[in-house]
């Protein structure tokens, strides 16, 4: 019997990346163009690059921005896929191929690659916080992904966390509001008038000004605050937090690890370690990937 070798599809706002992997985490073959405006473009556009495989494909992921119902595989309206409304993604990529195809929404995508392959491997209870433009966390509980009847389960950036915040992401005062990049420019802005990207906000911290560092600060204690709530809740093993916090892991972690030590049980904080994304770079191209193996091996038991 042959290896299983598995076909990746991230459908991203500006661009989409193709993947081919195999069950170690190696990747085969990579392809990348640009997301047109048409939904019917990008589909064709998927069709051209995706590599022919002599032995044919054992699965096909497919990961994308929420909202989404994954157990139907319908991608429904995210905001940075205008014209997406209800497109039964998975039923036509397996129409094309022949293969069978699966869909989640991206922070799950990357949960299960960083279980997988990353900083999650080797253990059964697994937070993945997404930590980019936008907060959300991907849940591996008890050995499985944890989705929730809705396939809502990890919106945890809508979380209020204060009375107000710098943006309204649902509802004002949410986690996302303070920790993304939408947020931290946000946060900036508020302090100084102009408008930076959040790499820009960190790269102004790490030399020393204040208003950046102050909403670094101001970040880093309401991610400590809010991985408390996670900590108590779920007693994971580890919470895996990718982006910015991995690009930039000294500056928020003296401050986010005191909140965690004051507001968390002392057992589950102890149980719980906190790391950056392993596969760095590398996730969105595994995040599909791990789609794919996961319900592989789970229609193989």
């Amino acid at each position: 019997m042959t290896a299983p070798i598995y076909l990746g599809i991230d459908i991203g706002g500006t661009k989409t990346a193709i993947s081919v992997g195999d069950s170690e985490g190696k990747l085969l073959e990579k392809r990348k163009f640009p997301t047109r405006s048409r939904v019917e473009d990008v589909i064709s556009d998927i069709f051209a690059h995706v590599p022919e495989s002599s032995d044919g494909y054992s699965a096909i992921g497919i990961s994308c921005g929420g909202p989404l119902d994954s157990r139907r595989g319908i991608i429904q309206s995210p905001p940075n896929l205008p014209g997406w409304d209800d497109v039964p993604i998975v039923d036509i990529v397996t129409d094309h191929f022949g293969v069978p195809t699966f869909l989640e929404n991206d922070a799950n995508a990357c949960a299960l690659a960083e279980w997988y392959w990353g900083n999650g491997k080797g253990y059964d209870s697994i937070v993945f916080l997404t930590f980019g433009t936008g907060l959300g966390a991907g849940l591996i509980l008890d050995g499985a992904l944890y989705r929730g009847p809705d396939g809502l389960a990890g919106e945890v950036g809508h979380w209020r966390m204060a009375e107000s915040g710098p943006y309204c992401y649902y509802k004002d005062g949410s986690w996302e509001s303070f920790c993304s990049g939408s947020g931290i420019s946000s946060l900036y802005e508020m302090a100084t008038g102009v408008r930076v990207s959040a790499k820009e906000v960190c790269e102004r911290a790490k030399h020393g000004e204040v208003y950046a560092q102050r909403v670094i600060d101001q970040s880093a204690r309401m991610l400590g605050s809010g991985m408390a709530l996670l900590v108590d809740l779920l007693n994971p093993q580890r919470i895996i937090i990718g982006s910015i916090y991995s690009r930039d892991e000294d500056l928020f972690r003296p401050i986010m690890d005191q909140v965690l030590r004051d507001e968390t049980l002392p057992v589950s904080y102890a149980r719980c370690e906190v790391v950056p994304s392993l596969l760095g770079e590398r996730l969105g191209d595994m995040a599909a990937l791990g789609i794919a193996r996961d319900q592989f091996e789970k229609r193989r038991l």
